[in-house]
């Protein structure tokens, strides 16, 4: 027994030195795990911020498809009649003036009746001045024959002859004057013939394209059967935006309202506008949206820019607005009208809100968020979501609202 209790005592003190010398390799172990775990722990997702701040919300309207800029004032120009060309008094692209002659077709046939018209009417003149004279000399006659009668130097049948005579005088200066009449009825028909075979400027404009050549045969255009213009003439110091807008938004349009016009030509830019008329039927094209068209004014038409007629053009119809009020991305949101909020300890936190006016860019926010809240606004990153933890993303200012 003695001998047991001597070897366990002597045991003891070496299992102590031998504790005491692994104790420091076990810290440099724990300090080493710390720091690998220290190093190599996954860091806070960089995200991009938005302050909730306040501005204007518009509830807009766009065509469905492509609108058009047109001309307030466009002619398609045939002769009333056809005939040859004989002059062509314009070029494409040559500015007019309203009633100018664009071209002539022959009529010299015309010219030659509208002649003779203007000769028969000097000679029904003359022959009427003639026939007149002599109904005033038998109507003296008359008056002498009526005095003498009267003192009974000559019988009643003497008087009837000479009263006779004046009447028949008189009908005879009548009936030339309405050959004169006549006269100048065929000169009035010759014109209108005439002016049938000249094509004239129905207003100021430009003319756009032209039909025809010197020599060729230009014919009017048969009821249902079209046929190219002569002349194309456009008034291009009047032009507007004519543009489809769906069915389903119709109810919102009305005459008056602020529009925002952009040219497929023009890019970069925006022009201010005004609806100036709404179709009052909906148009129903096969394979197509039942749309309404609606016509659209330019406020301040574009200067730098030559804005033609035929431009494609998209138009975008502010039919209710909000100032003022609390607004974030529309891209912020959402399903469920929900948005992740960014606390001060970077986690995230799932806020529900309720919407007021929105649009493809703002939302109005009514309730659920305070001014000067951040929200998180690169939602399709991955990881993140309600309670991760994140930082803002650098370079970038997460204390500035969007515009």
């Amino acid at each position: 027994m003695s001998l047991c209790r001597e070897e366990l005592m002597s045991v003891a003190p070496n299992e102590k030195r031998n504790v005491w010398r692994i104790l420091p390799w076990l810290a440099a172990s724990a300090l080493l795990a710390l720091a690998a775990w220290y190093f190599t722990r996954p860091a806070p997702l960089s995200v991009q911020l938005v302050k909730v701040g306040r501005g204007i919300v518009e509830a807009t309207v766009s065509n469905t498809r492509a609108g058009t800029v047109k001309a307030c004032h466009r002619a398609k120009l045939s002769a009333p009649s056809g005939g040859q060309i004989a002059r062509l008094l314009v070029k494409k692209g040559e500015r007019v003036k309203a009633h100018q002659v664009l071209l002539e077709l022959w009529n010299n046939d015309l010219q030659a009746q509208s002649q003779l018209a203007q000769e028969q009417l000097t000679t029904s003149r003359t022959q009427a001045g003639s026939a007149c004279i002599q109904a005033e000399l038998a109507e003296k006659e008359a008056r002498r024959a009526r005095q003498l009668q009267a003192r009974g130097f000559i019988s009643n049948e003497a008087l009837d002859k000479t009263s006779s005579a004046a009447r028949v005088a008189q009908a005879g200066c009548d009936a030339a004057k309405s050959l004169s009449e006549q006269a100048k009825s065929r000169i009035s028909a010759a014109h209108a013939g005439l002016d049938r075979m000249v094509l004239r400027a129905p207003f100021d404009g430009i003319v756009a394209d032209i039909s025809g050549e010197l020599g060729e045969y230009a014919t009017p255009s048969p009821p249902g059967i079209p046929t190219p213009p002569a002349i194309d003439l456009i008034d291009d110091s009047c032009l507007f935006v004519s543009a489809p807008i769906d069915e389903v938004d119709a109810a919102h349009i009305k005459a008056g309202q602020a529009v925002r016009i952009t040219l497929d030509a023009i890019k970069g830019k925006s022009f201010a506008g005004r609806v100036k008329r709404v179709a009052p039927y909906v148009l129903e094209l096969e394979k197509q949206a039942r749309t309404v068209e609606v016509e659209v004014d330019f406020i301040e038409p574009p200067k730098a820019e030559n804005l033609l007629a035929g431009y494609s053009a998209d138009v975008e119809i502010v039919h209710t607005s909000h100032e003022n009020v609390l607004r974030i991305p529309t891209q912020t949101l959402l399903e469920g009208h929900r948005v992740l909020l960014y606390k001060p300890d970077g986690i995230l936190e799932e806020r529900s809100v309720t919407q007021g006016l929105s649009n493809w860019e703002q939302t109005e926010i009514t309730a659920g968020l305070n001014e000067g809240d951040l929200i998180v606004q690169t939602l399709d990153q991955t990881g993140v979501k309600a309670g991760a933890k994140v930082r803002p993303e650098t370079g970038l200012n997460p204390l500035r609202s969007d515009d």
